[in-house]
């Protein structure tokens, strides 16, 4: 789940979401880049803001803000999407700033719980020397309903 490097580290890549600082594994992230425009995806979960073209490959976009419960924002030059592999496809994570990567002690991550208790699509939350880092759990962001409305709304936009 989390990238280990040597023997107790491991990478991160870390971006701002309404001022609050998240992570996600180093190995599940395929690159940065700035925002584009979003098309809409016709029967899509509300979870969705639609789809981007990414060298040919259709690619959800998460509403992230939504679903932490965060006000709406406008996406504008400064936004950029983090494109990554949940275990299931590739998806894009709007971020408000991405901060680069960062390394952590292994030992260091703990159970979401053990410190926000009912935080959901949190995998683990580690302290690092200039505040906390919670690392985001894509596979989790969905529930099994969205899944399965999502994989229906871009087999739809297949055809």
């Amino acid at each position: 789940m989390v990238s280990q490097v040597a023997d107790s580290l491991i990478r991160l890549v870390a971006f701002l979401i309404d001022g609050n600082r998240y992570g996600l594994p180093l190995e599940r992230v395929e690159r940065v880049l700035p925002f584009v425009a979003v098309a809409p995806l016709p029967k899509a979960p509300a979870s969705t803001m639609g789809v981007v073209n990414l060298h040919g490959q259709v690619v959800p976009v998460l509403d992230v803000r939504r679903r932490f419960g965060f006000p709406p924002r406008g996406y504008g030059l400064s936004t950029y999407l983090v494109i990554a592999r949940s275990t299931r496809r590739v998806l894009a994570l709007p971020v408000d700033e991405a901060l680069g990567v960062v390394e952590a002690n292994a030992d260091a991550v703990k159970p979401p719980d053990s410190i926000l208790p009912g935080i959901g699509h949190v995998a683990g939350v580690v302290a690092l020397p200039d505040g906390l880092l919670l690392i985001h759990d894509l596979d989790a962001f969905f529930s099994l309903e969205e899944e399965r409305q999502l994989t229906e709304a871009l087999e739809g936009e297949k055809t």
